[in-house]
């Protein structure tokens, strides 16, 4: 019953903090998202990039350390220690029992003077995995900005797919009261009249279908934003989002996506590392030279003189030149600069295989960018004509000049012709935005 009281009285003193901290996270969230806020939350937020640079941030203490290298060293020592042995007494013989008590200071600094050049190079390729680990961070903003654009894209889509379920199911429903009207004239059987309770309950369903959709969409953009569950998202429908009819050239875009692309600027980041680290390495066979110097004093109670004097008579110092020369470390040195050597080389082929890798994605991307600027203008000329047939039949729906098979055939047509616009349309939209990103230009909407 105890352990009850004491769960409850956490509990509901942690339920209310809980709330309190949502509620302090909601207050700073916009009331609607464009594609520009949700990319620039992501890229603060999200868990990979802050993951990101938190390796940044060890990279860059990395660095520091390498650079306080140059430094001499400094380090100090104090002991205080009491020795408790029997002595002979001269006097009355025998053995008496004495404790002496004596200190000891020192401190010490050594210098490198010369190392092959080992702690320079190892700064540089300190500065280097810095900017590696910058690059990894602006690598993975790009890759979540890409996610992002696709999830708003796709909420876009879904919801003007819902305007346009709701136009058919509209009309359906005016389709259907106008078969009831005929109905009670006579004009219309049971079975034709039941066709169009049909086509209205498939449209419903059709639309029910859309707006899980949306709400799916949604649910898959706010999950990239972390977003809590509770939280209401809606995203601003842009008022201009048109098709583009152009871009620029594939080689340009290319070769400005081989100039920009922080996974190329990586690429060589790592190549150049690797040439620092053979340096280092060699300067293993070098010998190395450093200077070193110490202060120290003690003091013992055993001697007939005071603390501060017998400190100063105990005071040394010494300063001395440190030379070590590897002679023979049976073959250490010469494999760690042949595997470095063999490092640069797989630095430099990962780096073509990087540059290869990104010119195809920019071409794939083109290809893309073509296909659907081609089924887009195909399906808006489909999607006129079958609207404008469509339009002609409900006209001669009202004065019964057109059967039920032929009406539904129009339906259909018409509502696949609107399906493949929206899908072409928005198609068109993702790969231009996608293929310009590759080339630098930042993802907008506006």
């Amino acid at each position: 019953m105890k352990k009850t009281i004491i769960f409850l009285t956490l509990l509901t003193g942690f339920v209310p903090a809980l709330v309190y901290a949502q509620d302090t996270l909601l207050q700073h969230l916009p009331p609607t998202w464009t594609l520009e806020n949700s990319i620039a939350y992501a890229k603060q937020n999200n868990i990979t990039v802050n993951t990101q640079k938190l390796n940044t941030r060890l990279a860059t203490e990395d660095l520091s350390q390498s650079k306080a290298a140059k430094l001499p060293s400094l380090s100090g020592s104090v002991s205080q220690s009491m020795v408790n042995s029997s002595n002979a007494d001269p006097v009355v013989g025998g053995f008496q029992t004495q404790a002496n008590f004596s200190s000891n200071y020192s401190l010490s600094s050594s210098f490198v003077l010369y190392n092959g050049n080992y702690i320079k190079n190892d700064v540089k390729a300190k500065e280097l995995s810095l900017k590696a680990a910058n690059l990894n961070v602006q690598q993975t903003e790009n890759d979540i900005t890409l996610s992002i654009t696709q999830a708003f894209l796709n909420i876009l889509l879904a919801k003007e797919n819902i305007v346009y379920m709701e136009e058919v199911l509209a009309t359906s429903r005016e389709q259907l009261k106008q078969g009831q009207q005929q109905f009670d004239a006579g004009n219309l059987s049971r079975k034709e009249l039941l066709q169009f309770e049909s086509q209205v309950a498939t449209d419903e369903y059709n639309l029910v279908n859309a707006n899980n959709t949306y709400r799916q969409n949604n649910l898959t953009l706010k999950q990239l934003l972390l977003l809590p569950s509770t939280y209401n998202f809606e995203v601003t429908v842009p008022a201009n989002l048109n098709v583009p009819a152009d871009t620029q050239p594939l080689a340009q875009a290319q070769e400005a996506a081989q100039q920009k692309r922080p996974e190329i600027q990586n690429g060589q980041v790592a190549v150049q590392l690797a040439q620092v680290n053979l340096a280092k390495t060699k300067a293993g066979a070098l010998p190395t030279i450093s200077l070193g110097a110490s202060l120290s004093t003690g003091y013992s109670d055993n001697r007939d003189v005071t603390y501060l004097k017998q400190l100063n008579t105990n005071f040394y110092q010494s300063v001395g030149i440190n030379m070590s020369i590897p002679i023979y470390n049976k073959r250490v040195n010469k494999t760690n600069i042949a595997k470095s050597q063999i490092l640069i080389d797989q630095a430099k082929l990962a780096l073509l295989d990087t540059k290869n890798t990104l010119n195809q994605q920019v071409e794939q991307v083109y290809i893309n960018w073509q296909n659907a600027i081609a089924q887009y203008t195909a399906a808006n000329t489909q999607l006129k004509a079958s609207e404008e047939t469509y339009n002609i039949t409900n006209e001669q729906l009202k004065y019964g000049s057109i059967n039920m098979v032929e009406l539904l055939q129009q339906k259909n047509t018409y509502v696949q012709a609107t399906q493949s616009f929206i899908q072409a349309k928005y198609s068109s939209i993702l790969y231009n935005k996608i293929y310009d990103f590759y080339a630098g230009v930042p993802v907008t909407l506006n």
